[in-house]
């Protein structure tokens, strides 16, 4: 990766055209081919960028440009769009090339596997005196995240998602229909654990008899505490 703060100018041409007036800008070259231009705001985000597949080349500046200062032109094509994007460089303020290797790639946290396991883990978060029978319980039609029993020892199934919206519930509840016919789980109550629930959802868990139970998944990692809280 190539990384240079200069003073430039850029133009885009292509569906759309764009033009950058004279800064300084970071400018992001990335082995896959790809150039960012950002500036120290918009978070992210770049001003102008070009995707790969691109082919960069440097064009030689004429009279009239090196006369406005300019020291280089930067041109970067769009291999199949032919989409262009000019970076005229007045100054390069830092120049540098790293070597980043082969990135691993994003690991997520707090996927529904993690909430499973948390929620296996501190099952009286169901309610007093539940216990876990098991994870994954398997039914003829997949498997339910948690199959617990709650005081009186009725059958409770869980169905755990991170935003839970129709779709989760609509799944708990054929889960629930199957689960009722069988004579040693029967009567088999659900439970619809997420870290955000959508209103629609919870509508139809509601209308269905489902309970809706909301997932702090910082609190149950112990991350989030009372002392920690400004309010």
């Amino acid at each position: 990766m190539r990384l240079v703060v200069a003073r430039c100018s850029v133009d885009y041409a292509g569906r759309l055209s764009a033009h950058l007036p004279l800064a300084t800008r970071l400018l992001v070259l990335k082995n896959d081919g790809s150039v960012l231009v950002h500036s120290d705001s918009l978070s992210y985000k770049p001003l102008n960028w070009m995707s790969p597949p691109a082919v960069f080349s440097v064009d030689d500046v004429d009279d009239e440009r090196a006369a406005a200062g300019v020291t280089a032109i930067w041109r970067v094509t769009h291999a199949k769009t032919a989409d262009l994007l000019v970076i005229s460089i007045h100054e390069i303020l830092h120049d540098s090339q790293h070597e980043l290797g082969i990135d691993p790639g994003l690991q997520k946290d707090g996927v529904e596997a993690d909430l499973q396991r948390l929620l296996a883990e501190q099952i009286g978060l169901l309610g007093e005196g539940h216990t876990l029978v098991r994870r994954e319980f398997m039914t003829a039609i997949g498997p339910v995240d948690i199959l617990a029993r709650d005081a009186a020892g009725a059958s409770v199934a869980v169905e755990i998602k991170r935003r839970g919206d129709i779709d989760g519930v609509e799944q708990l509840t054929r889960y629930l229909e199957l689960m009722n016919r069988d004579p040693a789980l029967t009567p088999v109550t659900g439970v619809f654990a997420a870290q955000e629930i959508k209103p629609q959802a919870r509508t139809l868990a509601a209308d269905r008899g489902i309970r809706c139970l909301l997932l702090d998944y910082d609190a149950m990692r112990g991350l989030d505490t009372a002392e920690n809280r400004l309010f």
